[in-house]
């Protein structure tokens, strides 16, 4: 399996500047790996993002991408602290929803409401309010508290006239509250806006594809001279990435391994972490001040039955 470091998002390896050359490449390999394997193979994007965190366990993203494939997992205690370390590295509260959920996924309902509102929910994006929201509905829903479940979730977005990217996961989410409270004929009403929400930015995202540009990249590389380093080539890099052996242990070059002690030491094993390990971050971690998100603009773009060329990320009409 061909696996190239510039297959990761531009943003990403931007983040792994910091890193020798020869180092970026491999954790953006293991990156770019756990990426493509997350719906199929948790268990296995799961190594190759303890692979990467193990080069370069100080970067955002590496640890960002461990706490996603852990949770996928089900492992909810380690995303909980992956997700702790990458908002302080970060200052970030893009993923608040996923550590809300994973307080929940610990058995702490309480303790994820008390996450979910100490953040300001104005400074987030649209799509992490939304996912905030399903998280904040899901601990009421612990909680056995149906109605209050049903209230996280009326929020702006909830509107059922047009579609944004968020809009099928939201809807549905409302749909579930409903049956829940025995409103079985509203629950179907909702169910049926997710698919015609879903069906609506299936169709704009076709059109959207209809205009296909070509970009050709031609990189040009510096030779860099390591000192008292030892990396595999790229032919050894393909050939594990490609066995699936991502909880390999590769020589780390003075400096780099110097500053990623402390994180190669806490990441040297795949157990997780104990519940009070995970409560005793919270007195420092859960309370600490959040630094706002950039608030996103989103296109909007209204269109009837049939979507025209709108792109898939804004909002179409699902005019009944």
């Amino acid at each position: 399996m061909d696996v190239e470091a510039r297959e990761l998002p531009k943003e990403a390896r931007v983040e792994l500047k910091t890193l020798s050359k020869d180092n970026a490449d491999w954790v953006a390999q293991h990156l770019v790996m756990a990426g493509r394997l997350i719906d199929s193979d948790p268990e296995l994007a799961h190594r190759h993002a303890l692979s990467a965190a193990r080069r370069a366990g100080r970067i955002g993203v590496v640890r960002e991408t461990l706490a996603i494939t852990a949770y996928a997992t089900g492992d909810f205690a380690l995303a909980l602290r992956e997700l702790r370390t990458y908002r302080r590295i970060t200052g970030s509260n893009d993923q608040i929803a996923l550590m809300v959920d994973s307080e929940r996924g610990v058995g702490r309902p309480d303790r994820a409401l008390e996450l979910g509102r100490s953040v300001d929910r104005g400074a987030l994006p649209s799509d992490v309010q939304v996912s905030l929201a399903i998280a904040m509905s899901g601990a009421r829903l612990d909680l056995g508290q149906e109605e209050a479940a049903l209230a996280e979730l009326e929020i702006p977005q909830l509107d059922p006239n047009r579609a944004f990217s968020w809009s099928p996961d939201l809807f549905h989410a409302y749909a579930e509250v409903l049956e829940a409270l025995g409103r079985d004929a509203d629950s179907e009403s909702w169910r049926e806006r997710a698919d015609r929400a879903e069906l609506a930015l299936e169709e704009a995202h076709a059109d959207a594809e209809l205009e296909t540009v070509h970009v050709i990249e031609e990189e040009f590389e510096l030779a860099v001279v390591m000192e008292d380093a030892e990396f595999s080539d790229e032919d050894e890099v393909e050939e594990l990435l490609s066995a699936g052996l991502a909880d390999d242990e590769v020589p780390v070059d003075d400096e780099e391994a110097g500053s990623d002690e402390s994180a190669a030491e806490e990441l040297a094993t795949d157990e997780p972490a104990s519940d009070e390990a995970v409560a005793s971050g919270d007195a420092t971690d859960g309370d600490a001040e959040e630094a706002p998100a950039g608030e996103s603009s989103d296109q909007h773009a209204r269109t009837d039955e049939n979507v025209e060329d709108e792109p898939h990320d804004g909002a179409v009409s699902t005019d009944e």
